[in-house]
């Protein structure tokens, strides 16, 4: 055996040695150094790093709860939303798109207070017209015209966006009304893009 392959071998075993005895970090070790990267700076706040408990068995299940778990913790996050009072679902889809399309509110740089957008095309394509979208959700377009313009689809949606958990337990949607991102009013013209026959997301 020559002198390069002792070397090697040497390496070799050094590398599974220490393969063998690593300990991965606990979950409080892996949030501390998480949380160490970041401080608070206005009205961004490290806290906004604390999970829910959803959250958390969402992450320690890698998004897969049992199915009995996933439908209580659903169960639980629609008895959480909170429906229009007047039954009024719809507003205007003109403040909705420009809703759809805002990303400002609730960062550190945002004047407090200020109202939110909702940031919608980050993730979702809406109206034809847009061409910047993201795909991380699926496609909006003719959300209305294919689903119906029925209360019980108004119903579902309103959920959907108040409090996205209400039918994906594991959903990376932000809980928009539950979370206090978007007003009630918000939500109303949200819905009207998403739900009114004359919106562009219908055409």
């Amino acid at each position: 055996m020559t002198h390069k392959t002792l070397a090697l071998a040497a390496v070799a075993a050094v590398a599974l040695s220490a393969c063998a005895t690593y300990t991965p970090p606990t979950e409080q070790e892996t949030m501390a150094v998480i949380k160490s990267s970041f401080k608070d700076r206005g009205q961004a706040r490290v806290d906004r790093l604390n999970q829910t408990d959803l959250q958390k068995l969402c992450t320690a299940t890698g998004n897969n709860p049992p199915k009995d778990v996933r439908e209580r913790l659903e169960k639980a996050a629609r008895a959480t939303v909170r429906y229009p009072a007047d039954g009024k679902w719809l507003g205007d889809f003109k403040q909705g798109e420009r809703i759809a399309q805002t990303g400002v509110g609730m960062q550190w740089s945002d004047k407090e207070g200020a109202p939110a957008g909702g940031n919608c095309y980050a993730c979702h394509q809406l109206s034809r017209a847009e061409i910047a979208y993201g795909n991380i959700g699926p496609s909006l377009n003719a959300y209305g015209k294919l689903r119906g313009y029925t209360d019980e689809v108004k119903k579902y949606t309103w959920a959907k966006i108040w409090n996205t958990h209400s039918f994906n337990a594991c959903s990376s949607m932000p809980r928009f009304g539950d979370a206090g991102i978007l007003t009630e009013e918000q939500i109303r013209h949200v819905m009207a893009l998403l739900l009114d026959p004359a919106s562009p997301v219908n055409k």
